[in-house]
């Protein structure tokens, strides 16, 4: 957990869900969420992570053989977030995506997924030949 005094988004909310409460804060110098849930369960998750995985339809860019693979977001950061009703958060990214809408349930399933989920996205990555990391301009 990082220092209070980096914190730039403090979001606390209750729902009628499974959830009863999540707490969400967002981290200035490191770009990364930290989730706290109802149920005890924090999980940090990086700008990158979340962006790539972002539940907005145009979110992923890159059509490779029918699979849509979003590539080149190792560095991307979190500029803003707001409260979107009772029920999650829009993000908005340093590259302009700010369209998807991160519900609670989906907040909770990406940080109970974190790992598997980024080795399924490295694979996709290294399968099509693509990096994590931006391409440099020429």
């Amino acid at each position: 957990m990082l220092p209070r005094s980096e914190v730039f988004l403090h979001i606390a909310t209750r729902c009628l869900d499974w959830v009863v409460s999540v707490t969400i804060e967002l981290y200035f110098c490191s770009s990364q969420v930290e989730a706290e849930f109802a149920d005890g369960s924090t999980f940090h998750l990086s700008a990158e992570f979340l962006r790539v995985h972002s539940p907005a339809a145009d979110s992923k860019i890159r059509s490779v053989s029918g699979e849509k693979v979003l590539f080149g977001r190792r560095h991307v950061g979190i500029m803003s977030a707001e409260s979107v009703g009772n029920y999650g958060i829009r993000i908005l990214f340093d590259d302009l995506h700010k369209t998807g809408i991160f519900t609670w349930d989906y907040l909770h399933h990406l940080g109970s997924n974190k790992f598997s989920l980024m080795r399924n996205y490295i694979r996709t990555l290294r399968k099509h030949g693509l990096s994590r990391d931006p391409r440099r301009r020429k």
